[in-house]
């Protein structure tokens, strides 16, 4: 369940920003999120692939 601390908080600003009526920002928190994701997974895949 720790894993999902950092997911569960966004969902929850998310759905915060929208209830608020701010959907440009909860769409722009979204995006930065899954931004930030498919970096975090990419970035130590170019590590590994370093020629000796």
């Amino acid at each position: 369940m720790k894993g999902f601390g950092p997911w569960l908080a966004v969902l929850a600003v998310v759905l915060l920003l929208t209830a608020l009526r701010l959907r440009t920002l909860a769409a722009a928190v979204s995006i930065g999120w899954l931004v930030w994701c498919v970096w975090t997974w990419v970035r130590p895949a170019r590590r590994r692939r370093r020629p000796d």
